[in-house]
């Protein structure tokens, strides 16, 4: 049996250097190769420079896919850093939908032989990456969960991660990452119009991160360049403030000039899974 190995960077494979923690080369696949069973063939294939996940994109997204497709019928582990992981769980999760694939996403919130969480989370993933079925997870603080909601809720303990339920992944109609210009943008109280307007002027389409289960300011100037987004072809999706509980449209007043708007309801859709699925649309 094979196992691809994608190590993409990230504090996992970090250790010291004369400048700080930076990336060592070759750390991350040897302590994978030293902890599979007998009769595995690691393949690995490593990004050059490794990143920092501040840097990761949809142009490696698309690289990790490649790679992914290149070793059909392949369990794969992707080692990657926690800052962007959601983005990548819910990137590789969409993409990957209906394909039959089996990957596992792993890292950590210390290095490897630093006495923290990196070898019990390659521990599990290669565990989780050698059982059968179809699934992209994340390996992480001594749970799998599901990758196509992950939030990254705390910044500096081990157990950094939740997965929030989403609905079921359909087969998207491009399995790609396009030079599209979409970004994530959130309602404040008393955020000036211009500034709303400016910046869907730059985009192509945006997630908006609303209040509670549906409701935005009644501020005309807000909803009117929100109006002339959407009547440009700008997708709009918007998504909950709350970590969980999604949007209810409807359920209060203060919402009737969001959804009138020609808003899109992402439901109970992190702000990474709604990117992602604008970029896929």
């Amino acid at each position: 049996m094979r196992l691809l190995l994608i190590h993409t960077g990230g504090t996992i494979g970090m250790g010291d250097t004369p400048h700080g923690l930076g990336p060592v080369d070759g750390l991350v696949e040897a302590a994978v190769e030293g902890r599979l069973p007998k009769g595995i063939r690691l393949t690995t294939k490593v990004f050059t420079p490794l990143l920092d996940s501040a840097d990761v994109g949809p142009a490696h997204w698309n690289r990790m896919l490649d790679l992914i497709d290149d070793q059909p019928g392949t369990p794969v582990i992707v080692t990657h850093g926690t800052d962007t992981m959601a983005f990548t769980g819910a990137a590789l999760s969409q993409a990957l939908a209906g394909l039959g694939r089996h990957v596992v996403l792993c890292g950590a919130m210390q290095p490897l032989s630093r006495g923290g969480d990196a070898e019990d989370n390659l521990d599990l993933a290669i565990d989780a990456a050698l059982r059968p079925g179809e699934a992209v997870m994340l390996a992480f603080a001594g749970r799998l969960m599901p990758a196509e909601g992950l939030v990254k809720h705390d910044s500096q303990g081990a157990d950094s991660f939740r997965a929030i339920p989403q609905a079921p992944a359909c087969p998207p109609r491009r399995r790609r990452f396009g030079d599209r210009r979409l970004a994530v943008l959130s309602l404040s109280p008393g955020m000036p119009a211009a500034m709303l307007r400016a910046s869907l002027a730059e985009l192509d389409g945006a997630v908006l991160r609303v209040f509670g289960s549906g409701t935005a300011m009644a501020d005309p100037e807000v909803l009117s360049a929100l109006s002339e987004a959407v009547r440009a072809g700008k997708r709009i999706r918007a998504v909950s403030q709350c970590e969980q509980g999604g949007l209810i449209p409807g359920s209060y007043a203060a919402g009737a000039g969001l959804w009138s708007c020609g808003v899109e309801n992402g439901g109970t859709e992190t702000p990474e899974a709604a990117l992602i699925r604008l970029w896929l649309a």
